[in-house]
């Protein structure tokens, strides 16, 4: 039915995941700014001081509910927006999601998830999506 996809990235590639998100029709988001670390352990910086150790790094944490049709488009789609090919890239994370409704109109599930012009209106109409990219979603 739907996921939820959890993005935990650069500040820095946050734009740019943002633009290639909405260029496919992901239009509903969420983003926190948010701190951290990964493997890597944060970085190490060389001050006058000397050399420290910074270990939570800011980042952007980026949520999205979507159709399960949808999620790998999404995940291909942020990690080539994403990709620095450097430590730190960030990480997703997919989760099930039981149900969503609209607190406006009581709407729930894919009915809820719903935005005009958003990935699944344009699966509806043919746009956005070549015949090759439908067979792959």
């Amino acid at each position: 039915m739907t996921k939820k996809i959890e993005v935990i990235l650069r500040e820095e590639k946050f734009q740019d995941v943002k633009d290639a998100l909405r260029k496919i029709g992901i239009i509903g988001m969420n983003v926190v700014e948010v701190r951290g670390h990964g493997r890597q352990g944060g970085i190490t910086l060389e001050g006058r001081a000397g050399t420290y150790q910074v270990d939570m790094l800011p980042r952007y944490q980026l949520n999205i509910v979507l159709s399960d049709h949808n999620v790998e488009r999404t995940i291909e789609t942020i990690c080539a927006a994403a990709k620095t090919g450097n430590p730190g890239d960030g990480i997703i994370f997919v989760y099930p999601v039981d149900d969503v409704i609209r607190i406006r109109t009581g709407e729930r599930g894919a009915q809820a998830l719903h935005y005009k012009g958003d990935i699944d209106d344009r699966r509806a109409s043919g746009n956005g999506h070549t015949a090759a990219a439908t067979a792959k979603v």
